[in-house]
């Protein structure tokens, strides 16, 4: 499970703002490339006693372990919910970072991401199920008076710079490797 943390007050960002901060690193990543390449990390332990692996996100230790439909308790993270969870958080950020860049008079969204799932392809029960998401639909309910042509203008570059929705699009070169 996710430990509580501190609530920190929220800085008021408009598209003055947003430029004014973005600016100097658009401008840095045109001039050297190579400094927008960043690598993130994440990191995690098996447990030694549960079927369980404990994730340090640099903020709180999260538990991920068995979904129930494969014989997990439902007490830890399903990663597949994370996943999903990562899905909303990411669309959610730039929906709202494309609204303030654009002006766009965002009232309130909400995001929500659902995916199918067949079990049997995890557990090795039906060879010709698929393991892992077999569909993924991300969807928002936003409250604006905007125009339909902004709206979809909003949609349209969330999706594009959405870096995990992109990341799911476009598969990824994945290596696995132990040491």
């Amino acid at each position: 499970m996710i430990t509580e943390l501190p609530h920190h007050e929220e800085i008021p960002m408009d598209a003055t703002t947003l430029k004014n901060t973005q600016g100097p690193l658009k401008e840095q990543y045109r001039q050297a490339p190579g400094s927008a390449v960043v690598t993130l990390h994440a990191e995690g332990s098996v447990d030694d006693q549960a079927i369980a692996c404990k994730v340090d996100t640099g903020r709180a230790l999260a538990v991920a372990g068995l979904h129930p439909a494969s014989g997990g308790s439902g007490r830890e993270l399903c990663s597949g919910d994370m996943l999903l969870e990562a899905l909303v958080a990411c669309a959610g950020v730039t929906l709202k970072a494309v609204a303030t860049s654009l002006e766009f008079d965002l009232k309130d969204a909400r995001v929500k991401a659902e995916g199918d799932l067949d079990f049997r392809g995890t557990l090795g029960v039906a060879k010709d199920a698929p393991v892992g998401f077999s569909e993924i639909r991300l969807s928002f309910d936003i409250d604006t008076t905007e125009p339909k042509e902004r709206l979809e203008t909003l949609l349209k570059l969330t999706e594009r710079y959405c870096v995990v929705f992109q990341t799911l699009n476009q598969k990824p070169i994945l290596t696995v490797s132990a040491t």
